[in-house]
């Protein structure tokens, strides 16, 4: 009796905790709130910042600041296009380069967004750093970060939510939640599955043709970036668990229809 009552309040859950992510419809499981994740964010973004070198180079900084700016502006005109401006309650943009060769590039859920000075010879100019922070926004609107924490909460027999899961398991909950945000990484990132990858790509292209950067240059970004693998070696942390560089490129050129539909130049 007790395990068919667990059974049903486990349907239950991820029945009634799903949702659908912005422009691609996939549903997802959705169990802790960004007025419980956000919080956590801000935190670890504020310790990332403290724990290492902010760049000095006032190029890439006026770069990632000015195409952030931008592609802010761009996700909040589509968020309220289409009767979603709530999803971006509480969130506080803000970007930043760190000094480090790492080639990676990151955004916490509620907007806060880091370049390492490693990827920026690869994304060269404005163009490719508006197909890098296009994707990594990408990531946050479509609340992967909360998809990845609501897996692991239920992976663990912890229902209802983060708040509820600490009272059940404060240890486990609190290492659940640190891990799915970055905390304790040296890269401050989590590393999401293929599909959240191919969904920031789709997205990732609306969001930078929406702030007037041509998608076309997302194709041609991804084979510098392919390059920089060095031709079978071991490939950069931005590309370690993204789809292969041909399969990538290949759905970037299927989506550019769609894209070039919010494109003005």
């Amino acid at each position: 009796m007790i395990k068919k009552i667990s059974i049903l309040v486990t349907v239950a859950t991820l029945v009634y905790g799903c949702t659908t992510v912005p422009l691609t419809g996939r549903r997802q499981l959705s169990l802790v709130p960004n007025s419980e994740l956000l919080p956590m964010s801000f935190d670890q973004y504020k310790t990332v910042l403290s724990e290492n070198k902010i760049s000095d180079n006032a190029e890439y900084t006026r770069m990632v600041k000015g195409v952030g700016a931008k592609i802010s502006v761009a996700v909040e005109q589509y968020m309220k296009q289409n009767g979603m401006s709530s999803q971006l309650n509480g969130y506080a943009w803000e970007f930043n380069v760190i000094e480090d060769d790492i080639i990676n590039a990151w955004c916490m859920p509620g907007g806060k967004v880091a370049f390492y000075t490693g990827i920026m010879p690869i994304c060269k100019d404005e163009k490719g750093v508006a197909v890098v922070m296009g994707h990594e926004i990408a990531h946050a609107i479509a609340n992967h970060g909360s998809e990845r924490m609501s897996q692991g909460l239920v992976a663990n027999g912890l229902l209802g939510g983060a708040s509820i899961a600490l009272g059940q398991n404060p240890t486990l909950t609190n290492e659940i939640l640190m891990q799915s945000i970055g905390m304790g990484s040296q890269l401050g990132m989590l590393k999401f599955s293929r599909t959240h990858e191919s969904e920031a790509d789709k997205m990732g292209l609306i969001f930078m043709a929406m702030a007037g950067y041509d998608p076309h240059e997302a194709p041609i970004f991804w084979k510098r970036m392919d390059a920089a693998s060095g031709g079978g070696n071991r490939p950069p942390e931005f590309l370690s668990t993204h789809p292969n560089p041909d399969t990538r490129i290949k759905d970037l050129n299927a989506a550019m229809p769609e894209a070039m539909k919010y494109y003005k130049k």
